[in-house]
């Protein structure tokens, strides 16, 4: 098995690939991830996350690279993330009583023969119906300030819910496990 690099510095994203017990390294690649003039949700995250694991390529040859991006979708609203407590606040008050889509971009590229898969793995939430007060708590609590939308779902952010659906709900941290585990398999990777 060639090994496995995951193309990204979030501790989120490393403690999700450790569920599937292989070794792995981990590198944050150094991209430009800005949206790209009238470009659609899904193709960003698939463009960004082919890229992060391209940007490695030539430091990890002979490597799997697993590239993953996300972005949280409310209407035709893309949210990326706050980085400040204020766009914070604003993001979860606009989600309130809405649904918001999740999503998740992901690539696996094989270095060595230079094979990319990619998809997007979507992931809805119903909001509950939220106030100043109750999100100013949970943006303190939390600091989901480098979070897609300012939802931290590993932690307090699954209170803000109402309800979720969608095919895998660790796409809902930024790496989808079930997909993941399909293009491994194609690339031969056997799974403990």
């Amino acid at each position: 098995m060639l090994p496995l690099l995951l193309a990204s510095s979030s501790a989120y994203r490393r403690e999700l690939l450790t569920r599937l017990r292989l070794p792995f390294i981990w590198a944050s690649p150094d991209i430009d991830e800005r949206r790209l003039d009238e470009e659609p949700a899904i193709d960003l995250v698939r463009r960004l996350a082919k890229a992060k694991a391209e940007a490695l390529a030539a430091d990890y040859p002979g490597h799997l690279i697993i590239g993953s991006d996300q972005v949280a979708v409310l209407g035709e609203q893309v949210l990326g993330k706050p980085h400040t407590f204020e766009r914070a606040c604003e993001q979860l008050l606009e989600a309130s009583g809405q649904q918001v889509t999740f999503l998740t971009g992901l690539a696996l590229l094989n270095s060595s023969t230079g094979r990319c898969q990619v998809d997007c793995v979507p992931f809805t939430v119903n909001m509950r119906e939220l106030d100043r007060e109750r999100v100013e708590r949970y943006v303190t609590a939390e600091q989901p300030l480098d979070c897609a939308g300012s939802f931290k779902a590993e932690g307090l952010g699954v209170s803000l819910f109402q309800s979720t659906h969608g095919p895998d709900a660790t796409s809902l941290i930024g790496l989808p496990l079930i997909r993941l585990v399909d293009m491994l398999t194609q690339e031969g990777v056997v799974i403990p």
